[in-house]
């Protein structure tokens, strides 16, 4: 993650490369799961009812497991080095850093809806990705300094148990799941109209 006392440099090439990554990760997962690589959207998606609580649950699941995995490869690589992970800047509150999470994650989730899941998207829909993408940038150049600008609570959560960091991690799970289901109810059942067609097909019964 970002701490606020690198140069602003290096805040604008990390949320460049967390923009390109997502961008990439959203892109290929797309026509398959979705691209869910965040627990905070597939909450969203749940709630909105969009997949089903076993098909949400198994997201879970995998993106845990890729985070951990994920540093745990990071710390092979840089010779047993801890991931620093996130945590709350010099100077932030905690019910602020939570506010912060909560605003970032909403916007996030928001643009999932508008890119990806709304039926009157359209063409808008073929940029998605990149949309998801440039959000999370923008996020962490906005909120990078303050609290790390997670979004993710598998970004947190992998860093924190390979690095064995704990410290004020509730809020990376409070923050995204709360920022996420205020965008998805919200844009779900006031901003799509209840006689727009859904996207997928029914669910199966034994899926719930």
């Amino acid at each position: 993650m970002y701490q606020g006392r690198a140069p602003a440099t290096g805040l604008v090439a990390v949320a460049i490369a967390h923009a390109l990554a997502l961008f990439v990760a959203v892109a290929v997962g797309l026509n398959n799961s979705g691209g869910h690589v965040n627990p905070a959207v597939t909450l969203g998606v749940l709630l909105g009812g969009r997949i089903s609580l076993l098909r949400s649950f198994y997201y879970w699941v995998a993106q845990l497991l890729g985070a951990i995995m994920a540093c745990l490869l990071l710390r092979l690589a840089t010779d047993g080095m801890r991931p620093v992970g996130f945590t709350v800047g010099a100077g932030v509150g905690e019910l602020h850093a939570l506010l912060l999470e909560i605003i970032l994650t909403f916007g996030l989730v928001y643009t999932v809806y508008a890119t990806a899941i709304d039926p009157k998207r359209g063409s808008l829909g073929t940029i998605a990705p990149l949309a998801i993408g440039f959000i999370v940038g923008a996020n962490i150049l906005v909120g990078g300094p303050f609290d790390g600008a997670s979004m993710n609570p598998a970004r947190a959560f992998g860093p924190a148990l390979v690095g064995w960091r704990w410290h004020h991690h509730w809020i990376y799970w409070v923050g995204p799941f709360a920022g996420a289901a205020l965008a998805a109810l919200i844009y779900e059942y006031l901003l799509i109209p209840a006689e727009a067609p859904h996207p997928h097909q029914p669910l199966a019964p034994e899926d719930y």
